[in-house]
């Protein structure tokens, strides 16, 4: 009796901690409200000929009109462009001569009647210490009306891919930072580092490392001389600045560095411009050099410009003007193109031709589909709703 007493006990034991653990647990039942029983207020519009001819239509007013305003500022850019590659080739070196005119292209409000002319010169500073790069580009060309302000004067590479996957990673965030990154930060950080050129072989670190800051443009360019056209002697500057050409959040990005003078080295390809390395009076402060930070952000395209000055107050007065580029920077070894390009701006900003013409076109298409759904609706009408045009109505009359 004894055991089946205990065996009873147990049993309503057992019975009374099954309750307790049915209490204990949780409803994983979703409450029940309009949005888990998706029966949300919605709107199901239905495309019929009386919606989508005035929508379309619609459109067309809108894009139309958008369009050609963004392609008549476009059009109202003044604007040069010289390619220089060529510019030892085929300038003399005693006299001045006409560039091929597949070299320029000009877009200003009047006909310029002189053409844009070349001559190479020798920089005797560099010819005693590089004879690859004692050239410079004398560049004269004709301004035939006033333009701006604003005026800018860029540089444009031509078939340089700086879009590459190892080349775009190739640099140091630290150190644009200013931080004093370790050997171990600029040559083994996952998925961006300085390799291969984070260290040199004495185990100094590069500053700035990597590929990107390694093939920074280096031609230089002169200010925008005014010349005489009868004694073809410079008679007045126009004066430019390079504050302003960077982007103003780039002061958060670009700080001088904190690193020691016996710390780093300057990449391989800036040895001509720092010979004996850095020193206390040589060392580049990024914080202030507006053209290293333009080059750090890599283009995505071949064909790309990058701002050298600009000139926000003074109308650049028509007349002959010339430009001496210092040839430094090869692009014979990738077949590659570089030119010079002053431009004004517009409310749009620069000139892009394809914006204006990508909207007219886009509002031009909803123009003639509207006008073929109205022609279709008037010769062949549909009636809304009309149920005899249901497959199944149409199969049980045949």
């Amino acid at each position: 009796m004894s055991e089946d007493n205990g065996d009873e006990d147990d049993d309503e034991l057992s019975d009374s901690q099954f309750e307790d653990n049915k209490t204990k647990i949780k409803n994983r039942r979703p409450k029940e409200n309009a949005f888990t029983q998706q029966k949300l207020k919605a709107y199901h519009p239905i495309l019929t000929p009386k919606t989508v001819i005035p929508l379309l239509i619609l459109i067309a007013i809108i894009f139309i009109p958008i369009g050609a305003g963004m392609l008549y500022g476009s059009n109202q850019i003044q604007e040069m462009i010289i390619d220089y590659s060529y510019c030892t080739d085929y300038a003399n070196k005693d006299y001045y001569t006409e560039i091929p005119s597949e070299f320029y292209d000009f877009n200003f409000k009047d006909e310029i009647n002189i053409k844009p002319q070349w001559k190479i010169g020798i920089n005797e500073t560099w010819s005693k210490l590089y004879s690859d790069e004692e050239n410079i580009c004398h560049l004269q060309f004709q301004i035939p009306n006033d333009i701006g302000p604003h005026i800018y004067l860029f540089y444009r590479l031509k078939d340089f891919y700086a879009n590459h996957r190892r080349y775009v990673k190739s640099f140091s965030e630290d150190q644009l930072n200013g931080k004093a990154a370790s050997t171990s930060d600029i040559k083994d950080t996952t998925g961006q580092n300085c390799q291969p050129l984070s260290i040199n072989s004495q185990g100094k670190k590069y500053y700035p490392c990597g590929l990107i800051a390694n093939s920074l443009f280096n031609d230089t360019f002169s200010i925008l001389q005014s010349i005489n056209s009868t004694t073809s002697t410079t008679n007045d500057d126009y004066q430019m600045t390079t504050n302003g050409i960077a982007w103003s959040t780039n002061k958060n990005r670009f700080k001088k560095t904190k690193y020691n003078i016996d710390e780093i080295v300057p990449p391989p390809n800036w040895i001509k411009q720092f010979p004996n390395g850095y020193n206390e009076t040589n060392l580049p402060d990024i914080s202030t050099w507006f053209e290293f930070q333009n080059w750090m952000q890599p283009a995505a395209l071949p064909l790309f410009s990058k701002m050298i000055s600009r000139n926000d107050n003074d109308v650049l007065s028509k007349g002959l003007y010339q430009i001496d580029a210092g040839l430094h920077w090869p692009v014979d070894k990738f077949n590659g193109r570089k030119s010079i390009y002053l431009t004004t701006r517009s409310v749009i900003g620069g000139k892009n031709s394809f914006l204006g013409i990508s909207w007219i076109v886009g509002g031009g298409i909803c123009l003639i589909l509207s006008i073929i759904f109205l022609i279709v609706n008037m010769l062949h009408p549909r009636k809304t709703g009309d149920l005899t045009l249901l497959s199944w109505n149409k199969s049980s009359a045949l």
